[in-house]
């Protein structure tokens, strides 16, 4: 019995995850949603910046699916031109200690497999 709640309870946990990535999913959101933890509020160009190796397209789409799952705001600003600005919502925010372990996690395997 305890044996059958610890396979329920695993699969759940699992299904979690699973829910996670399907969000997260790709080469580049996540370093999107680093991006605006670090910076807090960027424009799109400042995040193209950060984000190594992205096009303007896949960014403007990645940006709309982070958008649509609730974890990026965007706001366009009253300027000539006209700036857009991206942060992360409150939801979104969420995300920051994930973020941090993963940071924290990546310097390590670097130094583990790498010696830097």
């Amino acid at each position: 019995m305890a044996d059958d709640k610890f396979q329920k309870d695993c699969k759940k946990k699992i299904m979690a995850v699973h829910d996670a990535m399907d969000v997260l999913n790709g080469k580049w959101k996540i370093s999107i949603v680093a991006s605006l933890c670090y910076h807090n509020k960027r424009r799109f160009s400042e995040i193209l910046n950060d984000v190594n190796g992205i096009s303007n397209k896949m960014l403007s789409k990645e940006l709309k699916e982070l958008e649509i799952n609730k974890l990026v705001k965007r706001t366009v600003l009253d300027t000539q031109p006209v700036t857009v600005q991206y942060e992360l919502t409150e939801y979104g925010k969420k995300l920051q200690t994930v973020i941090k372990n993963l940071t924290d996690w990546g310097a390590e395997h670097r130094k583990e497999i790498i010696g830097k």
